[in-house]
């Protein structure tokens, strides 16, 4: 067993590596690291660098964040790291300098693993923001044993997707007297007058992650886990589209990857510590039957194009048009990010103290709920940002092991929900029936 990431990499010049800084979503994570490393628990103790492929794009990063942050000395504090990520040579000198890297490159599927690789093989952690199941899961298979033995922490999915929803799920199950056995979620977005639009990015990752649902089966099969066993009564699947009377809206399962992430959270869990797994399914409200009916045409039109090149080069090329404007290749404008926010409500059902699980019916229920700022940018660079500074500060609570890890299983010890409660995203208890 090799020495936690934080004692081996104590040596390096840089704590923290924002990897991409200048990609659209890294500036929002290097502006956070900026906010970060000022503020209490670091107090200017932070070294931290960004990289990227361009000197001058990275310089135009910190300039807006030194004045969007009223910090003019900022670029004399952070270092530069040029570094490309065709270019394996570059990105293991880049692991070599940091203690944690996170990493804003994506399409994870395309550029995801020449990172996780550097990094594990030069002893560095490393975060990523991925909601990928496929390169998550893949990247567990080829990953995690060697990890395990450098010691480092390779944790995916540590933004928007999947944050909330893994570290909401154990929130529930620590503040339920008893035994928690199943959770929904339910996702509702608001946007201000401005409206709201998604980088392309994450539209073309969504695009290549529906095309390939047949490889992440076999890569499922080829992880070979057992079905997790079912404790307490089975959740019961809901439609495709239904009407949610908790939120007198219509409502449709989420298409992240919060699923895929909890389940694997509830595994660790279930096979390492003897945890009770937790059953979970996610979904997302949408409105009235308008959106409905909207939602409906462009998800079929989505489906069908994306089946074959054609139609995936179709949909690469003119993401307004067959989003409806929802995802644009400029992205938000600050307006609308400074606009936006999000709520997850999470309904969960389980076993008071003292009764077994395995028999009759639930007869304890909590609502709890999770709320933050723009969730695709904002939230996404709080989360990546203190799951870095968790991987940092919080070494003796990490698991044992090294390993690639979900949010969840890496942070469930940790102080992680404490710190995202304070820098915005909010974390609280709704509502408990005690039996």
């Amino acid at each position: 067993m090799a020495t936690h990431g934080g004692a081996a990499a104590a040596g390096r010049p840089y704590e923290l590596v924002v990897f991409g800084a200048s990609g659209f979503t890294g500036h929002f994570v290097a502006e956070e690291v900026a906010r970060v490393a000022a503020g209490d628990e670091l107090r200017g103790s932070l070294r931290w660098a960004v990289a990227g492929r361009s000197r001058d794009k990275l310089e135009r990063v910190l300039d807006k964040a030194a004045e969007r942050l009223g910090k003019p000395e900022l670029k004399s504090e952070v270092g530069i790291i040029l570094c490309d990520v065709s270019d394996p040579s570059s990105l293991a000198d880049m692991a070599k300098q940091a203690a944690v890297v996170l990493n804003c490159v994506g399409p994870y599927r395309f550029f995801g693993e020449p990172v996780v690789k550097a990094c594990v093989d030069n002893g560095t952690s490393c975060v990523d923001i991925s909601g990928e199941p496929q390169f998550l899961e893949g990247m567990y298979l080829k990953y995690n044993d060697k990890a395990a033995e450098k010691g480092v922490y390779v944790v995916g999915s540590s933004g928007f997707d999947s944050v909330p929803a893994d570290m909401g799920v154990l929130y529930t199950r620590d503040n339920l007297k008893g035994t928690l056995t199943a959770v929904e979620s339910f996702l509702t977005v608001k946007s201000g007058p401005e409206g709201y639009s998604i980088h392309d990015g994450t539209w073309k990752s969504a695009i290549h992650g529906l095309a390939d649902q047949d490889n992440l089966r076999k890569l499922r099969k080829q992880i070979g886990h057992k079905p997790l066993p079912i404790i307490g009564a089975k959740l019961k699947r809901r439609g495709l589209v239904f009407y949610s009377q908790e939120f007198k809206e219509y409502s449709i399962p989420f298409m992240g990857s919060d699923v895929s992430v909890v389940k694997r959270t509830q595994r660790y869990l279930h096979t390492d510590l003897q945890e009770t797994p937790v059953q979970y399914a996610a979904y997302a409200t949408v409105g009235g039957i308008a959106s409905v009916i909207k939602l409906m045409f462009a998800g079929l039109l989505f489906f069908l194009l994306v089946k074959f090149s054609f139609g995936r080069n179709l949909l690469t090329k003119y993401p307004e048009f067959f989003s409806s404007g929802h995802f644009t290749k400029k992205g938000p404008t600050q307006k609308q990010i400074d606009g936006s926010s999000f709520t997850m409500t999470f309904f969960g059902e389980g076993y008071c103290e003292g009764q077994d699980p395995q028999q009759g019916k639930p007869n304890v229920k909590i609502c709890t709920q999770v709320k933050g700022p723009d969730a695709g940018y904002v939230a996404t660079a709080v989360a990546m940002v203190q799951a870095g500074v968790a991987l940092l500060k919080d070494a003796s609570s990490l698991p044992k092991q090294g390993g690639v890890y979900t949010p969840g299983a890496a942070f469930s010890k940790t102080k992680l929900i404490d710190r995202l409660n304070k820098h915005g995203i909010e974390f609280s208890v709704i509502s408990k029936s005690e039996a």
